[in-house]
């Protein structure tokens, strides 16, 4: 583990010392035990609250696995303040790009006017300096993770949400000069290719498997020594850095999605950038399996999807990919399978990983 952790860090290292010599760290930081009168100096100054106005409490609305994130409640109502440093909040030792939240802010800027946008938050304010966006308050809700236990699956009207939303957002017809100007999301993108298309196959991976679930580990062994399928994952992986015509979410999975009191909404798009939105379409296909969701909502998929000009070999190598990279990668999810399941799961990522 300390291994690859040292490699995140060289690889970040350059990108976050060229930031700070740009003046990007010149920001405050906040956090749930900041003063109230920093916190509220800089909402003000956001036009969020007057200076006669109070704030009545600040709590923690989820996990904030990447950023800090805040609820903010005022006399007039409340909000969430998002704010990103470099590195991954919930693991501090791991640097991350700080202009991830610049990236989330331009992408609620460019769908604004979408048919998709009413799934999201809205961008109530962006403060570049203190790296923050401020978003609407969904209200008490939770996210989608709760699926991965047993018996439990998506309703219908869920499920053809999730696929409603992905369809209009991969359809909005930018100009070229909107998808020119909108950030490759590089330093993110580079570092997310690291835990989808190398920890997963790498031999001197000290994460042991077997503290997941016992077995797990000779699995991941059988699937690292085999170097057809790591030359797949290589060639993959080109793809995901491509450039393509389609806004992409980025992280398409029951991690950002959340249920409100008025429904179903999408969060946390700071890995999105135009690229081949088969990604998007393997990564939700996966997780629809790892949730042992109908069988019916994999058939149906495309029937709500209008599949227009959609490489379906790419979507099953996105898929595959997906499903090892949760099963034998860091960045484990709370799958409630056994070993056996596992092991299909694994053999049928295999298969789809080296369709060609």
């Amino acid at each position: 583990m300390l291994g690859i952790i040292l490699r995140i860090c060289i690889k970040l290292a350059l990108f976050n010392i060229q930031m700070s010599i740009n003046g990007c760290y010149n920001m405050k930081e906040i956090s749930l035990n900041s003063s109230l009168t920093v916190l509220k100096d800089i909402i003000v100054k956001n036009d969020l609250m007057h200076e006669k106005d109070q704030i009545l409490n600040i709590e923690t609305p989820g996990a904030g696995n990447m950023n800090v994130v805040l609820r903010v409640i005022t006399q007039k109502g409340s909000f969430i303040l998002k704010q990103s440093r470099n590195y991954v909040n919930k693991y501090p030792q791991i640097p991350a790009p700080i202009n991830r939240i610049d990236v989330e802010a331009q992408f609620y800027q460019l769908i604004h006017t979408s048919s998709c946008s009413h799934y999201l938050p809205r961008l109530l304010r962006y403060d570049q300096t203190n790296k923050i966006i401020f978003l609407e308050d969904l209200g008490r809700s939770s996210d989608y993770q709760v699926l991965y236990q047993k018996n439990i699956d998506l309703s219908q009207k869920d499920y053809i949400s999730i696929l409603y939303f992905l369809h209009q957002l991969h359809n909005i017809s930018f100009s070229e000069f909107q998808s020119s100007q909108f950030p490759k999301n590089l330093a993110l993108r580079r570092l997310n290719h690291e835990h989808l298309f190398v920890y997963p196959y790498s031999e001197k991976n000290n994460f042991d498997l077997n503290e997941i679930k016992p077995g797990l580990q000779r699995l991941a062994q059988k699937m690292r020594q085999d170097t057809l399928l790591k030359k797949a994952a290589i060639q993959l992986g080109k793809q995901y850095l491509s450039e393509g015509t389609s806004l992409l979410h980025g992280d398409y999975y029951p991690g950002s999605w959340l249920k409100t009191k008025s429904g179903f909404h999408v969060i946390d798009p700071e890995f999105c950038f135009f690229g081949p939105k088969e990604y998007d379409l393997g990564v939700l296909r996966a997780h629809l399996k790892m949730a042992e969701q109908p069988i019916s909502y994999l058939n149906d998929f495309w029937k709500h999807y209008p599949a227009s000009e959609v490489n379906f070999s790419l979507v099953d190598q996105f898929e595959g990919m997906e499903l090892i990279r949760r099963i034998i990668g860091l960045a484990q999810l709370p799958l409630n399978l056994s070993l056996k399941k596992m092991t299909k799961l694994l053999q049928e990522g295999k298969r789809l990983l080296m369709v060609s």
